[in-house]
């Protein structure tokens, strides 16, 4: 590497957090027997984790969270690298992202490949969120219901 590319810096100190919650959220999940409990736990999990967030975050994150588990009641909530997602028999369908967590200017409301939003040969895979307004939640209900569809 020359003198004049950048060098390799790592992980910044919210990614390491990221993946070190994300290793707990697995061996937590690993450690829990029936599916009935394990599913009634992860619920609890992601709204313990939206009151931890600060005011603005978590005030959408509430509104995502009870948009989405009305809208496409099939997904089901789970905590992934410390933020609520939603799946689909076990794979992540869509994603919260708090700005404050990775020190972002916006939350951000994101579909995996799983999602079905496809149109045409490109799409929209994240959505930037910073205040609910009655079009932004008939916006999230209709991209959830069409990403489970």
């Amino acid at each position: 590497m020359s003198s004049t590319e950048s060098t390799y810096r790592g992980f910044t100190a919210e990614e390491r957090a990221a993946m070190k919650e994300h290793a707990q959220e697995q061996k937590k999940a690993a450690r829990r027997s029936a599916r009935a409990d394990k599913a009634a736990q992860e619920q609890q999990d992601v709204l313990a984790k939206i009151a931890e967030m600060q005011d603005s975050d978590r005030l959408l994150a509430e509104r995502v969270h009870a948009i989405i588990t009305t809208s496409a009641p099939d997904l089901a909530p789970k905590l992934w690298y410390g933020m609520p997602a939603y799946t689909l028999n076990g794979k992540i369908v869509c994603h919260f992202q708090g700005a404050a967590k990775f020190k972002t200017r916006y939350a951000t409301l994101g579909f995996s490949d799983q999602a079905k939003l496809d149109d045409g040969t490109m799409w929209a895979a994240a959505f930037a969120l910073t205040e609910m307004t009655a079009e932004v939640e008939a916006r999230i209900s209709a991209l959830v219901k069409q990403a489970v569809s």
